[in-house]
């Protein structure tokens, strides 16, 4: 029962942060943002939502049924620094790079201390979201698979930071 509830809440965070991303583009798009890494943004999408598919497979196959109530706690903490990072972009805040020339680059929140500090929540997520289950193929394969996907991401939104005076990268 643990693990459905934990899992629906995850489904029903990822759909309300893809309806606050797209609510956030119109406003961008409105605004002159350019969209930088249209190519990789659908691979994105696939990890993801591979990535909860895994995971209810991998537990309905536990011979065992049990959690970490520390590892839970945990990723509510990361969820609790994820509204932060949103909160601290406003509307600039995105799953995809969109980039509004003369805007000032956001350096507030964590973004005073870390270039991409979303992207740290998100590496801790997908090892810690399996871990609290016991799902270690998850964790170990998704681990890689996001590592990949965000060695391409990152560099991508790095270009864009090299190639701007004042940006606003979301």
């Amino acid at each position: 029962m643990t693990f459905l509830l934990f899992i629906s809440f995850i489904i029903l965070l990822r759909i309300g942060e893809l309806l606050l991303s797209k609510r956030n583009e119109k406003w961008l798009l409105q605004n002159g943002a350019i969209e930088y890494g249209e190519k990789h943004y659908p691979f994105i999408v696939v990890l993801h939502v591979s990535f909860i598919v895994s995971l209810i497979f991998e537990y309905s196959m536990l011979q065992t049924v049990s959690y970490s109530s520390f590892l839970i706690a945990f990723y509510f903490l990361l969820i609790a620094v994820k509204i932060w990072i949103i909160l601290s972009l406003g509307k600039f805040w995105n799953t995809k790079i969109y980039h509004i020339r003369k805007f000032p680059l956001i350096k507030k929140g964590l973004y005073k201390y870390f270039k991409h500090p979303n992207y740290i929540i998100v590496i801790a997520e997908i090892a810690v979201i399996p871990l609290a289950f016991h799902l270690y193929y998850s964790a170990i394969i998704f681990s890689i698979l996001n590592a990949i996907m965000l060695f391409v991401r990152i560099n991508e939104e790095n270009k864009v930071l090299e190639n701007c005076d004042e940006v606003a990268l979301v």
